[in-house]
């Protein structure tokens, strides 16, 4: 007879196969045009909020492999708020305004074709290119199973958008904090435009190392009662700033020495320039304090103009000659020495980064006509040719200098007037404290993940200087105020902002440029319009992201959460970034942080960790991926990673990322097709002893696994849910539970047991991995018995439930260490084939250490027939525990033909358990 028929074998509709590149778009489609966010605010109406504000993408290009990271990671923290039960606010967005645009439409219409323009004509260009690639990111983020507020994302572009940029403009300066001033900063020569700190980014550059000497004038010389040359060195790796310069620093404690060769350097730095060389002669004729030195002038060797003698806590003298050469016009901290010494600011440079006229006016350079127009850069070799003997050393050496990072070009410092927000200024509204002491304050109350990320933005906030907020460019939010003609006053009365404003919602920005004075100007100002001229300046794009918090989420205008938000998330240059500037803007209208959680993550490297190009070819495309795995192997790759630090991703590495993906999908597929026929869950009292031992790991490890995600430790979370899976589930429990599902009876309290066990630990799982692989868990619902999926019609319907306690009192660390080494023991005997299966063997030995009462319950522990005290039987292996040493032998039983268990007493009859389920 065949008893096939008399198995209770799996039973279940969830395929083996997710074919997910195939599958997941179609359910995706059915997601959104079903309006699944819509569905889960509604689920949750009236719970605990939970609100991410996302950093706005840029809209240029289309998504790479960071920008998945991100969303997924983002998407994995709103889902996981969702799953355990909280109304969740996920307003998607994107940065719209800058650079990278204006320098991709004005690639595509032509520079000359550009200046013929009406600047509103090329703004709308901007605007349809960043519209179309929001278009695109949207559907791009959309294929990778992120839900948000796609339907109303939030665009800087937008005219109430900008309206709130320029509202959050005008509340800064209320509180005074807006100062206008000409200052060495940043400047790209590439992008024409001015650069905020967290536009620069650091590489190596080889530049010239030069020694120059410049003599004391006459009258210094006099009056140090020097005869002969006295000259003072410097050491600068610009020879390009060498036209500007109007002063040298010298330290205000250091002594300084004059050589027998003439030289004047640092006392404590002139051992080191004999052995560079550039002292030739040590012999020491004179030495001075730097406040001799002091006010006394040197004459330039370019243009024999002079050089003040100042002093200043910034030079250095671990380094070069104890002297700095001071161009207020290219360096801050120069710039600020200028103020004290009340010297001039000589800046000859023009946007491109060229020499401009003043040079030759101002007799900066000889032969100063074949300087004009030249790039700066390229003037450094004529300039050194032109010291003649005034340069004592000329290197070369590569050292790390600021670099735009729009447009990978070297940067210059050059003084230009500009906007800035003032960090060190007393806030009156904010008890005189200044808006660097407010963003201490906030930082030191926001919670981070991980938290060196409190450090990180710390010193960049302990350390800022003031923000450039202006921009030379067309496509922004134009810093929208009028200055008088005649005095150049700032027009900042609070009816002319708020009606600008108004403009500015209705028909958007364009207005500040098609719109005349007189139509701009509020009717009531009493100003005269005709002696008013119109900013030009546009807003740093960092002011547009740091002001999204008062556009999305205190505005109204979006659906999008609370303020503050419980979480800003993005990649750890946002330090610099995003978070910084929201700070900022936050700090000094609000007093405190628009964030209360920061949430960092690293970048995407390739398998050996080095950076992703074209170049190198180890770019990893998401839409080669989603089209070959599917996105869920991107979503668990996510989840699997150590996001803190740099996440690894190469073929091989989502290779194994698809099978642990495989794990996780049969093992649930094992679960849901062992629920079949299951009517009702088993009260906590009838449970086995291995019931009640898989339940009591379940519970302890899903309590964890639910406790790292909290803390957002994805990769802790499902590494440990993952050597659940692999080892107890897997491995031990569904496999020893084969046996009572298939061949009990189907009533069986054994066979109920171990069913309302899967039951409940699958649909425990599945809430802890629905934020991850959401795709999945939905496929699961679908194939799910009614027993299983109740009144849910989708994973959106499901809540994550902790397991309840349940005591287990087997004694689980001898059961596996027995096990593993019962196994080790069997390898051999399979080898060597003595046996084919475990069910062949009997195990005899010590069962009190167990402390399991069921004989059965025993046996299919270890996979045996029986287990019993004692037999003469030959031991065909042997295994210990600690002391104890348990002998392997043959089952004493016949194979019975139904369970193959050797518990029969005959050749060809069923054992008695099967005869009475047969029966």
């Amino acid at each position: 007879m065949d008893y096939k028929d008399t198995l209770l074998l799996p039973k279940t509709t969830f395929p083996m196969r997710g074919n997910l590149p195939k599958n997941e778009p179609l359910r995706y489609k059915k997601w959104f045009e079903s309006g699944v966010y819509e569905k889960m605010k509604q689920n949750r109406e009236g719970r605990e909020s939970f609100t991410l504000h996302d950093g706005p993408p840029y809209a240029n290009g289309h998504i790479h492999i960071g920008h998945v990271l991100n969303k997924v990671l983002k998407d994995m923290v709103v889902k996981y708020h969702y799953f355990q039960g909280k109304s969740v606010r996920f307003t998607p967005g994107w940065d719209c305004h800058g650079l990278p645009i204006e320098q991709q439409v004005e690639e595509k219409v032509g520079k000359a074709k550009k200046e013929q323009m009406a600047i509103s004509q090329f703004r709308e260009l901007c605007r349809r290119h960043a519209a179309k690639f929001v278009d695109i990111q949207r559907d791009e983020f959309k294929n990778l199973g992120v839900i948000a507020d796609w339907d109303k994302p939030y665009l800087t572009m937008d005219f109430k958008f900008e309206a709130d940029i320029y509202r959050a403009l005008c509340d800064i300066t209320k509180e005074g904090l807006l100062v206008e001033r000409s200052k060495p900063i940043y400047w790209s020569w590439a992008a024409e435009t001015a650069l905020a700190e967290a536009e620069v980014e650091y590489k190596d550059k080889e530049d010239y190392s030069i020694y120059v000497a410049f003599e004391l004038s006459d009258e210094a010389k006099k009056e140090l009662d020097i005869s002969n040359n006295a000259a003072l060195v410097i050491w600068t790796t610009t020879p390009w700033t060498l036209p500007a310069n109007v002063a040298i620093a010298l330290h205000p404690e250091e002594s300084y020495v004059l050589t027998k060769d003439g030289l004047i350097v640092a006392k404590s730095r002139l051992d080191a320039l004999i052995q560079e060389g550039v002292i030739k002669d040590s012999e020491i004729i004179k030495e001075f304090s730097s406040k001799e030195l002091e006010h006394k002038k040197a004459i330039n060797p370019l243009n024999n103009r002079e050089s003040y003698v100042i002093l200043g806590d910034f030079v250095e003298l671990d380094s070069a000659t104890g002297l700095v050469h001071s161009a207020p016009g290219h360096g801050e901290v120069d710039y600020f020495a200028s103020l004290k010494y009340n010297l001039p600011v000589i800046m000859p440079v023009d946007t491109k980064g060229c020499f401009d006229e003043s040079v030759e006016g101002l007799g900066l350079l000889p032969n100063a006509k074949e300087f004009v127009g030249m790039h700066v850069f390229k003037a450094n070799d004529k300039i050194i040719e032109l010291l003649g003997d005034a340069a004592l050393k000329v290197d070369r050496f590569t050292h790390s200098y600021p670099y735009c990072w729009r447009t990978k070009k070297p940067v210059i410092y050059r003084a230009t007037k500009q906007f800035f927000i003032a960090v060190d200024k007393p806030i009156e509204s904010k008890d005189n404290k200044t808006l660097r002491e407010i963003a201490k304050e906030g930082i030191d109350n926001t919670t981070f993940y991980p938290d060196w990320g409190r450090n990180r933005i710390g010193s960049m906030i302990e350390n800022r200087p003031d923000w450039c907020i202006s921009r030379q460019r067309t496509w922004g939010v134009p810093i929208a105020f009028f200055r008088k003609k005649d005095t150049k006053e700032l027009i900042l009365d609070e009816k002319v902002l708020n009606f600008t404003a108004m403009i500015f919602e209705q028909f958007g920005c364009d207005a500040w440029y098609d719109m005349p004075i007189e139509k701009l100007l509020y009717p009531g100002s009493g100003l005269d319009a005709s002696n008013l001229e119109k900013v030009t300046d546009v807003l740093d794009v960092w002011f547009d992201s740091g002001s999204t918090w008062k556009a999305v989420l205190k505005s109204r205008n979006y659906d999008a959460g609370d303020f503050p938000a419980n979480m800003y998330l993005e990649g750890s240059d946002q330090h610099r970034g995003w978070f910084q500037s929201s700070l900022l803007v936050s700090s000094a209208i609000n007093g405190y942080p628009p964030y209360k959680n920061i949430l960092t993550h690293g970048f995407t490297v390739d398998e050996k960790g080095e950076k992703m190009s074209k170049s190198k070819g180890n770019v990893v495309a998401p839409e080669k991926i989603t089209k070959q795995l599917g996105s869920e192997i991107i979503r668990l790759w996510v989840a699997l990673s150590d996001y803190q630090n740099d996440l690894r991703i190469s073929d091989n590495i989502l290779k194994q990322t698809a099978e642990q993906y495989r794990k996780i999908r049969n093992s649930f597929r094992f679960l849901l097709a062992n629920l079949d026929g299951l009517e009702e869950i088993l009260d906590k009292s009838e449970f086995g002893e291995l019931d009640r031992w898989i339940l009591n790991k379940a519970k302890r490890v899903f309590d964890e696994v639910n406790s790292e995600f909290a803390n957002y430790n994805f990769s802790r979370a499902f590494s440990l849910l993952n050597n659940f899976l692999t080892n107890e589930l897997s491995g031990i429990y569904m496999d020893l539970c084969k046996d009572r599902l298939y061949c009990d009876a189907k009533d069986s309290l054994t066979r109920r047991g171990a069913q309302s066990a899967m039951y409940l630990i699958a649909k425990s799982m599945l809430a802890l991995v629905a934020p991850v692989l959401t795709y999945t868990a939905d496929e699961i619902i679908e194939h799910a018995p009614a027993i299983f999926k109740g009144d849910a019609k989708d994973i959106f319907d499901i809540e994550y439930k902790p397991l309840f306690d349940i005591d287990s009192k087997v004694n689980e660390e001898a059961l596996i260490k027995a096990r593993e080494s019962f196994f080790e023991a069997i390898d051999q005997l399979k080898k060597d084939k003595v046996i084919k299966a475990t069910l062949e063997l009997a195990i005899i030995g010590d069962k009190e250490i167990f402390n399991i009462s069921n004989q059965k319950d025993l046996e299919d522990w270890f996979g045996v027939s029986e287990f019993i005290d004692s037999s003469d039987k030959e031991a065909l292996a042997t295994f210990s525990l600690d002391d104890k040493e348990y002998k392997i032998i043959r089952a004493s039983g016949h194979k019975c033909p139904r369970c193959w268990r050797y518990t029969s007493k005959a050749e060809d009859e069923l054992c008695d358990r099967c005869k009475e389920v047969v029966k």
